[in-house]
């Protein structure tokens, strides 16, 4: 009966993620949905409103990393059972985002607006693609490990999950976070940037930037050697060509004299 508990957690938890991702190609588009990011007009002053959304932009920030340092997800262990650890931090990572959506205040003022059809056209596929890239990117990894799923359905056939595996597939094989990546393209393509709207896509790249580094850290420290190397050929973020270290090069030159 707890493991089947469990399990109903996990995919529960995984059921409001897709609602809450879904939800956020509306919010952050200006589509579709009933809340967006430039949708209405501030409950109070501007500078209330700018103040709100940082102070809501800080609080995912604050969540969304610190739940996914080691030491945090060690003493979380302690606390809930150790197959529901994922689904958790992905239930509360949803919480965060679903309270930014319901409180966020829209700030007036036009930073570019994109009049011409061909422009604004562009600007969407874009924005669909870097989307498409997010949630392409997670079934390139485990998206079911990723989400908690795998977890909880092992549990509850009395089995454990196995071991973290490195794997560079597709994407991976350009960039080492296109999951990042896809997001950065999706907050900032767009053809119509409200003041509300850059504030957005400066603080949560600006996130991604600072979080990465916390993220390498951890991923040298579970696979080592392997992802140093990995990390000298790929570009962390952008998919340009990226120099090999002097001395890598000098190494390769002597092997093949």
């Amino acid at each position: 009966m707890g493991r089947a508990i469990i399990a109903l957690y996990g995919a529960l938890s995984y059921l409001v993620f897709l609602i809450t991702f879904l939800y956020a190609i509306g919010f952050v588009g200006d589509l579709f949905v009933p809340k967006t990011i430039d949708s209405g007009t501030a409950a109070t002053s501007t500078a209330a409103a700018f103040v709100i959304d940082v102070l809501l932009l800080g609080l995912f920030a604050v969540q969304h990393s610190g739940m996914a340092r080691r030491g945090f997800k060690g003493w979380l262990t302690k606390v809930v059972p150790r197959a529901a650890e994922r689904s958790t931090y992905v239930l509360l990572s949803s919480a965060a985002l679903i309270l930014l959506f319901w409180l966020w205040q829209p700030l007036p003022g036009v930073i570019w607006q994109v009049e011409s059809p061909a422009g604004q056209l562009g600007l969407y596929i874009l924005y669909a693609l870097g989307w498409l890239i997010v949630l392409t990117g997670t079934f390139m990894i485990n998206h079911f490990d990723l989400f908690g799923l795998q977890q909880v359905w092992l549990n509850l056939r009395g089995r454990s999950s196995p071991p973290s595996e490195f794997r560079t597939t597709l994407f991976y094989k350009v960039v080492r976070h296109p999951l990042m990546l896809g997001f950065v393209i999706a907050f900032w393509a767009t053809p119509y940037m409200s003041v509300g709207h850059l504030l957005f896509s400066v603080a949560t790249s600006g996130y991604i930037l600072v979080a990465l580094q916390l993220e390498e850290r951890d991923l040298v420290a579970a696979f080592g050697d392997t992802y140093r190397d990995y990390r000298r050929r790929v570009p962390m973020l952008l998919p340009l060509p990226h120099r090999r270290p002097k001395a890598a090069v000098d190494l390769g030159k002597m092997r093949k004299s």
